[in-house]
């Protein structure tokens, strides 16, 4: 599978999303993303209670510990390599998570415009 080049929103190298617990497509804590993403897994949130109660009951239960996956669960303030779609869903019900904008790859920007991520980001100045 090969990957797509690791660049974040501003055109710079991608920056670490995370490592606990382990984060990206690829499970590299990276954003990275690929042809076969078909999640498009590019944009780096820090974990809310809000957005967490809100994937739950989208069907997303992000917190619960699934052992069999070697998945521990997010809590809240943990980083994590989000789909962009489900990003843009918890915007447009006002759930959104913040984002790490030099964490998230820019081909998130194929679904979220940049204006709107910046409104959320932790990350600027």
């Amino acid at each position: 599978m090969e990957m797509d080049e690791s660049i974040n929103v501003f055109g710079e190298a991608l920056v670490g999303c995370g490592g606990d617990p382990v984060t990206g497509f690829f499970r590299d804590n990276k954003c990275n993303t690929s042809d076969q993403d078909v999640g498009s897994h590019t944009i780096c949130i820090e974990a809310s209670q809000q957005f967490l109660e809100f994937s739950r009951f989208k069907g997303n239960d992000l917190s619960t510990p699934r052992p069999e996956f070697n998945f521990e669960g997010i809590k809240v303030g943990d980083t994590w390599c989000l789909c962009a779609e489900r990003w843009l869903e918890a915007y447009q019900g006002d759930r959104a998570p913040r984002v790490h904008l030099r964490k998230t790859h820019i081909k998130a920007l194929e679904i979220v415009p940049i204006e709107i991520l910046k409104k959320f980001a932790l990350d600027l100045s």
